[in-house]
């Protein structure tokens, strides 16, 4: 089991397995108590958050793991400036200059949350990106917005509806780049914690939001940026993501951790408690409820062919990759083995003759194709015929 440096899991998961259709694995089932025999409950159980709307999924694949009203369709305040750093890297070359305008900079005002950008400034899309992911500067955003847009905010706005259709978030809609509440600027906790796992995809978006302190340069100052995401100071497991706050949204938060082998997207929307420390419990949860485990081992049999022409002689298929994937206590593991109907007549070492799925809960995470332990030579004329007659009498 993986443990957090912070808070370590005390127990190993209970895998069972489920019959396939061509073979019956067997895995032992582990329930090992280090501490307490009655905390696997209390493990188990969810995090307990206080939220208009939470969730927990896995980063890698993106399966939904825990959370409550995690497809309600809310406000969702500066979570926003996610979209708008993902249209941007996809769209926009990153060294690229751009001048900010008298509208962008007249979000650097104690109304907003700002960077204090001024009319002329020349900063990079980069820079712009990191002031916006970094201290979720408005001005920033809108700068980069208009200038992405062809001058045209709308037009922009109108490139992230695209990208979400396209990334298949269907309870997710934009009316500005920022993330002012509007009636049409929504999305829920699910999109957006598949939003940041996709920019999470980014080397440049990874870097920024992991990102505590940082400065970017105009043609005639430095301003400096500090991180309005606590975790990044208080939680050593965290990487990102991004905070929120509207009247509308209430204090909201995409948050990221990985440690070891695992790596959680968490997303508090309108939290009834502190954010950050519902954050840190719900990423917690999945590194002591869930554990990242090879399900298929490269170099293991998982199967057997028979030999063509070679009655009673087989040879042992091994997988050529590893498997793996994220259980629970409760998890149900089925490896199914398929075997071609059609083998080669001669095969060396590592030939391909089949292939293993791996099934968590009944969703496929993952295949591996079944090679041939050993090589085995093209039969006789004399080897087929004596099979063809020993068919026949059998």
């Amino acid at each position: 089991m993986s443990r957090s440096p912070i808070f370590r899991s005390l127990y190993s998961p209970v895998i069972q397995t489920s019959n396939t259709a061509k073979l019956v694995v067997a895995l032992a089932l582990i329930l090992q108590c280090v501490v307490a025999p009655c905390a696997w409950a209390e493990t188990t159980a969810g995090p307990g958050v206080a939220a208009r709307a939470w969730v927990l999924t896995d980063v890698r694949s993106g399966e939904y793991l825990a959370g409550e009203d995690a497809s309600e369709r809310l406000p969702m305040a500066s979570t926003t400036k996610i979209m708008t750093a993902l249209v941007a890297l996809e769209e926009a070359d990153l060294d690229e200059e751009v001048t900010v305008s008298k509208e962008a900079a007249a979000f650097a005002t104690p109304a907003y949350s700002n960077v204090g950008l001024f009319a002329g400034d020349v900063l990079s899309v980069r820079e712009l990106l990191r002031a916006t992911l970094i201290s979720s500067g408005d001005d920033a955003a809108y700068a980069l917005a208009e200038h992405l847009g062809g001058g045209n905010v709308k037009d922009f706005v109108a490139t992230m509806n695209r990208e979400a259709g396209t990334l298949g978030l269907e309870d997710t809609h934009f009316e500005n780049p920022v993330g002012f509440d509007a009636r049409d600027q929504y999305s829920s906790a699910r999109d957006l914690a598949e939003m940041a796992r996709l920019a999470m995809g980014y080397p440049e978006f990874r870097e920024m939001v992991a990102t505590q302190y940082a400065t970017i340069t105009t043609q005639d100052r430095e301003i400096p940026l500090t991180n309005t995401n606590d975790l990044l100071f208080e939680y050593p497991p965290a990487t990102g993501v991004k905070t929120g706050t509207t009247p509308g949204s209430g204090p909201s938060l995409v948050a990221s951790a990985a440690a070891e082998n695992e790596s959680y997207v968490s997303v508090i929307l309108d939290a009834r408690e502190d954010r950050f420390a519902a954050s840190i419990r719900t990423l917690e949860h999945g590194f002591a409820a869930y554990d990242r485990v090879n399900l298929v081992a490269k170099g293991k049999p998982y199967g057997e062919a028979g030999v063509p022409y070679r009655r009673g002689e087989t040879v042992d298929l091994v997988a050529k990759e590893n498997v793996d994937g994220l259980v629970d206590g409760n998890s149900r593991v089925g490896r199914e083995v398929r075997v071609f109907e059609d083998l080669p007549a001669s095969a060396g070492s590592g030939t391909k003759l089949g292939e293993v799925v791996v099934r968590v809960d009944g969703e496929r995470v993952g295949e591996s194709p079944l090679v041939a332990s050993k090589g085995y030579e093209e039969a006789s004329l004399w080897e087929r015929v004596w099979y063809t007659v020993g068919g026949i009498f059998a």
